[in-house]
């Protein structure tokens, strides 16, 4: 969190709740005369946007007005746990025949014909 962030939450913020992760929302005390109250996140961690849940980031985005309730009980058995993008990582998906992963693609199938011009 920036120095500046720092300060507009402590002098111009209130906290409205916290997620699973750590992650602390916040609003801002007052809302200018036909604005709309500002709302933020201080993420707990690595800043990811990923890491914002469903509930809160429809808050954040002024979806709803409704402050999410404490979501950790409520979860599906397909749902996963949290995992940060991979991208540019070595963790991240290289397809066969990536030039990382070697550059070697599998032979073709039998079924494919190139096209040859007349």
């Amino acid at each position: 969190m920036t120095i500046g962030t720092r300060l507009y939450t402590m002098l111009c913020g209130e906290q409205t709740g916290t997620d699973a992760q750590g992650n602390r929302y916040y609003r801002s005390r007052r809302t200018p005369a036909g604005g709309r109250e500002r709302r933020w996140v201080v993420y707990d961690g690595e800043t990811e946007a990923s890491r914002v849940p469903p509930a809160w980031h429809s808050w954040l985005h002024h979806t709803t007005d409704e402050v999410p309730e404490d979501d950790s009980g409520r979860r599906w058995d397909w749902q996963k746990d949290h995992a940060p993008n991979p991208t540019g990582t070595a963790a991240a998906y290289r397809p066969p025949g990536h030039v990382l992963e070697g550059g070697v693609r599998a032979p073709a199938t039998g079924d494919y014909e190139p096209w040859q011009p007349d």
